[in-house]
């Protein structure tokens, strides 16, 4: 058997804002109901589950693998959010995406602080 991530639980403040932010953002399909769970379904069978944390939440880092043209899509709807991004994790390059790998990446934040990153090349897997 081969051994797979199926999904991991992503805490946050409000997890029905959180879940649409990033099915929106990614272009995916409405998040589902699953439990306590508002679930956002990616396309090689991992789901991100959201759950209500009352607590403070301990950002995490989400990174997702796309096609060139998904991350212009991409792209253009974090740049239609006015959001902020980064060409790093450490938040030191602004406004700028990177070219890591001979990949484009870049990085974004939801409304709990969570990292968010679109890559078109694994990292450590290019040129």
């Amino acid at each position: 058997m081969a051994i797979r991530l199926n999904h991991t639980i992503v805490h946050a403040h409000d997890k029905q804002e959180s879940a649409r932010f990033l099915a929106g953002i990614l272009g995916l399909g409405e998040p589902t109901t699953y439990g306590p769970f508002l679930v956002v379904q990616v396309d090689n069978d991992v789901s991100l589950d959201f759950a209500d944390d009352h607590g403070p939440v301990r950002p995490q880092h989400y990174a997702f693998l796309v096609e060139e043209s998904e991350f212009d899509e991409i792209f253009g709807r974090i740049r239609e959010r006015g959001l902020t991004y980064w060409a790093d994790p450490f938040h030191r390059r602004p406004a700028e995406v990177n070219t890591d790998d001979g990949g484009r990446g870049l990085y974004w934040e939801d409304p709990n602080g969570h990292s968010l990153a679109i890559i078109t090349v694994p990292y450590g897997g290019g040129s």
